[in-house]
């Protein structure tokens, strides 16, 4: 870290500090303050990020304003300051520039974040699940994860996700890595069952690991596809990590046959209630010969949770993120290192968790060799994959663009249990991407105007 960041790290340190007395009085008399020495005067306008930011803090009544006050109510304060230091300052403010450069520099995509899978081995056997099929044969030692976090931080990334498997069957492994690189933020996509009272404790302890929680709506549809009992296991967990005013999120995986559910308000109330700051939505893809198709959302299940996302955005005080349809943010496609991509627990580099190709090993190549490897550098040149960022995906809404990618860079299927060739998984998602196209863009064509308009009713109605 240079002069000039750390000096901008002890200045956000002390505001929050300040912030941290009286949140809801400290916090606007300190964007005052920042208002009269001209601070962020780039940023000004009826629409720019300062007007924003005023909205939401001089409004007690704007959800944001709510949302940020629970933090602060509900999160262990030296946890919160933690979260805030390595995932707006390390992670966004000082990773993110060192990210841009090197990959002006480089030629070639460089990530934000990285997935990882500590391991192969999970403790339930989910339907629908590649990872189950695998059992505890696929393994990363911890010595290589945390050669991959310390070859992510020179190239300005500091936040580490964890999948799998269940990436709790490595608990001791992930406590240490947190220990390691105190300047990295860690999450972790986990069932939850594994969470009691010594990891939360340990959770505390190391200040920079937030667990983001598989939950499939209420108890029928969670125990459907995750086993019986389940949803009781993950309550006691968030009722445990609350307790100690330990943040965490929810995971949702929208399916054909939960898609109602999860998008309701009744459950965006009751992630609330179990005390979770965040949701991240994703759609069921049919990965593998022994997917199953038919969990698929339809267009019209899809353009739901398109609607109801942004609804609750509005009124909710819990932070959603859609992998798919929020494309429309991010510019598209996020995968191939742009912003992100995956390791499983063979130690394949494969552009994103739900596509199971490769051409690079980290046993065999640096981060900075796969990022240039054939098939990440085909990511980067045909990003976006489509001008509707609302279909971004190359497989879900664009099918043809995955095979070809794969096939022009020679990559190789990484599932060891029966190998799908990339035509026949593209021939699975045609169809869903040919009905989601007419919705998308209408979507997209309405996207910014207003709710009544003729566009959004239609899609609205469907």
């Amino acid at each position: 870290m240079n002069i000039k960041e750390k000096t901008q790290a002890f200045a956000l340190e002390q505001a929050m500090n300040y912030i941290s007395g009286d949140p809801e009085k400290n916090l606007p008399k300190l964007l005052a303050w920042v208002d009269r020495i001209g601070w962020g005067k780039d940023f000004s306008g009826s629409n720019g990020p300062k007007e924003t930011i005023h909205k939401i803090v001089d409004d007690p009544e704007n959800v944001w304003h709510q949302y940020i006050m629970r933090l602060w109510r509900d999160i262990d304060n030296d946890v919160l300051k933690s979260t805030f230091r390595n995932f707006v300052l390390n992670a966004a403010l000082f990773g993110f520039p060192k990210q841009e450069a090197l990959s002006e520099q480089y030629g070639c995509n460089i990530p934000w974040a990285i997935l990882m899978d500590p391991t192969s081995a999970c403790n339930l056997h989910c339907t629908g699940c590649w990872a189950a099929e695998y059992g505890n044969r696929l393994n990363m030692s911890y010595e290589t994860l945390d050669s991959i976090i310390r070859q992510g931080t020179e190239l300005g990334t500091y936040f580490y996700l964890y999948s799998g498997g269940e990436p709790l069957v490595r608990k001791a492994d992930i406590i240490r890595l947190c220990e390691a690189h105190p300047d990295c933020q860690f999450t972790a996509f986990t069932n939850g069952t594994l969470i009691d009272e010594a990891f939360a404790d340990e959770m505390l302890r190391v200040k920079n690991f937030i667990p983001a929680i598989s939950v499939e709506g209420f108890e029928k549809d969670t125990d459907f596809r995750r086993g019986e009992g389940t949803f009781k296991k993950v309550e006691k967990a968030m009722a445990i990590l609350k307790a100690k005013h330990l943040p965490f999120g929810i995971s949702c995986c929208y399916t054909s046959k939960n898609c109602e559910m999860i998008g309701s308000e009744e459950y965006f109330d009751q992630m609330i209630d179990w005390g979770a700051k965040f949701c991240w939505f994703f759609t069921y893809m049919p990965v593998g010969n022994a997917a199953v198709p038919e969990l698929m959302v339809s267009a019209e299940q899809r353009a739901f949770m398109y609607r109801q996302i942004r609804k609750f955005r509005e009124t909710k005080p819990i932070f959603t993120m859609d992998f798919w349809n929020d494309g429309e943010y991010v510019e598209g496609c996020i995968a191939g290192g742009r912003r992100y991509f995956h390791i499983n627990a063979g130690g394949d580099i494969e552009p994103c968790a739900f596509i199971h190709y490769s051409d690079s090993n980290i046993r065999e190549k640096t981060l900075l060799e796969a990022l240039r490897s054939p098939l990440f550098m085909a990511y980067r040149k045909d990003q976006p994959f489509n001008e509707n960022h609302l279909r971004p995906c190359p497989l879900l809404d664009n099918p043809g663009r995955l095979a070809s990618m794969v096939e022009s860079s020679d990559a190789h299927s990484t599932d060891l249990e029966s190998p799908e060739n990339v035509r026949d998984l593209s021939a699975k998602c045609k169809m869903p991407a040919e009905r989601w196209a007419p919705v998308a863009d209408d979507l997209w064509e309405c996207s910014g105007c207003c709710a009544g308009c003729e566009v959004n009713q239609k899609s609205s109605a469907l």
